[in-house]
């Protein structure tokens, strides 16, 4: 059986590799390496409010990765000093994808950004700027590191039946959730009370984490979603 085919969603940004110093739509590794051990073939989605549909056409589950914040017009806000310059062709393509795999059940695993963007895809809003909020800057202590710090797990949870009661893990963000989106479920925050995942129980497999599994070689999260994904894929072939 051929593998299920994963998109993962690509920065749109300057990039500099060898000579050159253009703009590229790119992914870190640690994506497609955490996709490609589970069994699934890794497909990186350049952001484009056109072709969505023929794009979760060739797709049986979907990874919303990391990346610049998402501008706040989209929740009714005005823009924090410490929020990030809009990335207006990622945020219009990534909304656009992100409700039509939601629409068609897709399997679905939200990271960081993407953690976000799938609560203000369901209406919810952000906190911009995390320090105001908690007096520190424990979830990205240093820029361009990422920071270790443990998270509690709602029991009986999707994500709990993944990853257990308790884990440690690996982030580098400024901003959370603020007011959760609808239909989406909390299900695991840090020592200070920060959300740090959300799930959707009436869906297949929706899954988001404000951490970075791919970056802590944490195979457990991708392994769920290529199993959903090939479910996803068997049931849509038949």
């Amino acid at each position: 059986m051929s593998r299920p085919v994963i998109g993962i969603t690509s920065y749109a940004q300057d990039a500099r590799w060898g000579v050159w110093h253009l703009p590229a739509a790119l992914v870190p590794l640690d994506y497609v390496d955490a996709v490609e051990r589970a069994g699934g073939r890794a497909l990186v989605v350049p952001p484009s409010a056109d072709g969505v549909a023929e794009t979760l056409d060739v797709l049986d589950g979907i990874v919303f990765s990391g990346g610049a914040d998402v501008d706040p017009t989209h929740y009714g806000a005005e823009a924090h000093p410490e929020t990030d310059t809009p990335q207006a062709r990622r945020d219009a393509g990534e909304l656009a994808l992100l409700e039509a795999a939601l629409e068609r059940d897709l399997p679905t695993l939200a990271i960081c950004r993407g953690f976000q963007l799938l609560n203000v895809a369901r209406g919810g809003d952000l906190v911009q700027h995390l320090p105001d909020t908690v007096g520190n800057d424990v979830h990205k202590s240093v820029p361009g590191e990422f920071a270790v710090h443990p998270v509690e797990v709602k029991e009986g949870s999707r994500l709990g039946s993944i990853v257990g009661a308790g884990s440690d893990v690996t982030s580098h963000h400024h901003q959370a959730l603020g007011r959760v989106g609808d239909g989406l479920v909390e299900t695991a925050w840090a020592a200070d009370g920060t959300l740090e995942a959300v799930e959707d129980p009436s869906l297949r497999f929706v899954v988001g984490v404000q951490w970075h599994p791919e970056a802590a070689d944490d195979q457990r999260l991708f392994d769920a979603l290529v199993e959903q994904a090939r479910e996803y894929r068997a049931a849509r072939t038949k």
